[in-house]
């Protein structure tokens, strides 16, 4: 129990360095446009995504390199960066839609 507990431990953390570099790159000042940004992010979650289903399906075909931990765990990154990304575009919506509102 107590090595799964450290494993994941260390994934939270590794994760969190990540967020945090992210949110570094969104205070700094824009090097980029906010579109090319979103693309990045949007490319960025596809692939996570295109990589657990490819896990997957090795899992299922019985390649021995592929473990259900592994599979299992680029599941549920694809999981979690795809619900970030709604939220970031449901806030985006609802900001456009709080814009529009404004009278002039």
């Amino acid at each position: 129990m107590e090595i799964g507990h450290n494993q994941l431990l260390v994934e939270m953390q590794s994760l969190a360095k990540e967020a945090g570099s992210a949110t570094e790159l969104a205070v700094a000042p824009p090097q980029q446009d906010f579109s090319t940004f979103l693309a990045d992010a949007v490319n960025h979650v596809n692939g996570l995504q295109m990589n657990a289903s490819d896990l997957a399906t090795r899992l299922e075909l019985g390649d021995p390199q592929v473990s259900l931990s592994d599979a299992m765990i680029a599941k549920e990154k694809a999981g979690v960066a795809f619900e970030a990304t709604v939220q970031v575009r449901n806030k985006l919506v609802e900001a456009y839609k709080e814009i529009m509102n404004m009278p002039v």
